[in-house]
């Protein structure tokens, strides 16, 4: 009986180190969006390459996150409810290094969009986009930490409203290309960044999902609410 009790207590302890982690890179990938998305708006190309060059260290823990969970599942040959939890922390760091990754590709159009001609009002309306997810990605988070359903449920009817928030700005880049075929440059660079910030909204969304999953024991049945689709290109993460 002891000697289980040991057991369980050093996977809990494990699991907390592990959770740590994740709960670390989370930060780093909330900075990452806040960061691109205001170097974007204000045309700061070193900051832009700040957060290019800080996305590294977000891989590293992703990668350490992995080495770790495979470590704890090998050693401790965790019960069925456990093993959803350390496969969530597996999961939820893949969303997280994803959304850094779409941060990172914001950062690389700072430079290209710099050369451009300035579209009014993008700058703000994107940063306000990213700001959204940022928020829904640290409710996530928090969801996760406090292991609460309901924040994780509004978390991801939240991802509605990024998408929505697309929809309007697809249709505004549209606008002005039509009006001056001088802004399709520019504007083609700022579509793909708002697929970015929605595709993040997406992760958060994933995240929320893993949340309900740990708690819950089911992953959520319903398909999830999303705004009318308008035409666009997927961006590859990392590319």
């Amino acid at each position: 009986m002891n000697r289980d009790k040991h057991i369980l207590s050093a996977f809990d302890r494990d699991l907390e180190s592990i959770q740590a982690e994740v709960i670390r890179m989370g930060g780093m990938v909330e900075a990452a969006i806040e960061e691109a998305a205001r170097a974007l708006e204000t045309r700061d190309e070193e900051l832009a390459e700040e957060v290019r060059r800080r996305d590294r260290a977000i891989d590293e823990l992703e990668a350490h996150v992995n080495e770790s969970a495979a470590r704890l599942i090998a050693l401790r040959a965790p019960t069925a409810t456990d093993l959803r939890l350390v496969l969530s922390v597996i999961k939820i760091a893949a969303a997280l290094e994803r959304v850094g990754d779409y941060a990172k590709n914001i950062a690389k159009r700072t430079h290209q969009l710099s050369q451009m001609v300035v579209i009014p009002g993008t700058g703000l309306a994107l940063r306000r986009m990213a700001t959204t997810v940022e928020g829904m990605l640290r409710d996530a988070l928090d969801s996760y930490v406090q292991r609460d359903a309901a924040l994780a449920a509004d978390v991801r009817a939240r991802d509605l409203e990024v998408d929505q928030m697309y929809n309007a700005m697809f249709r505004e880049f549209l606008t002005h290309m039509m009006e001056d075929p001088r802004n399709i440059s520019a504007c083609m660079h700022l579509h793909f960044i708002a697929k970015n910030i929605e595709r993040m909204g997406d992760h958060a969304t994933s995240i929320a999902e893993q949340v309900l999953y740990v708690v819950t024991g089911e992953l959520p049945d319903d398909p999830r609410p999303k705004g009318n689709s308008v035409l666009s290109v997927d961006p590859v993460p990392g590319g």
